[in-house]
């Protein structure tokens, strides 16, 4: 994964459930492991904006309901601090369903998206409405 410009606060456990901000059937999904995450023993993992994530789909379409799939965080309660100082925090925890590679498997994606998220992950942002 490449580098982001911004020191990230990781706001996410596992176990927390969040919205599919895109249009590939899931509606609200959980965290279930946060991909290259090296911890100490009996730590939660815990993902922030523009992690890999692995989920599993709580509410959705009967397609893709009880199956695990690769996710990115796109928007996080949690506030986060930029380089220019400048803080960011969003209304809600959303995550974007993609492959192992990173590019997304819906066609787009309803709301803003982080742009650390763009930095990492260059496909999302292709198909994505704002940037912030």
């Amino acid at each position: 994964m490449k580098g982001i410009k911004a020191s990230v606060t990781r706001g996410l456990n596992v176990g927390s459930k969040l919205i599919c901000a895109d249009n590939s059937g899931a509606k609200i999904v959980q965290i279930i492991s946060v991909s290259g995450y090296k911890g100490k023993r009996k730590r939660v993992p815990k993902a922030g904006v523009a992690n890999m994530i692995k989920i599993t789909v709580k509410v959705g379409d009967p397609k893709v309901r009880k199956q695990m799939f690769n996710a990115v965080i796109v928007r996080q309660r949690q506030e986060y601090r930029r380089l220019d100082g400048m803080r960011v925090s969003f209304e809600d925890n959303a995550a974007v369903l993609t492959d192992e590679e990173g590019t997304p498997t819906g066609t787009e994606i309803k709301g803003p998206i982080a742009r650390e998220v763009v930095e990492r992950f260059s496909p999302i942002g292709k198909i994505a409405s704002i940037v912030v």
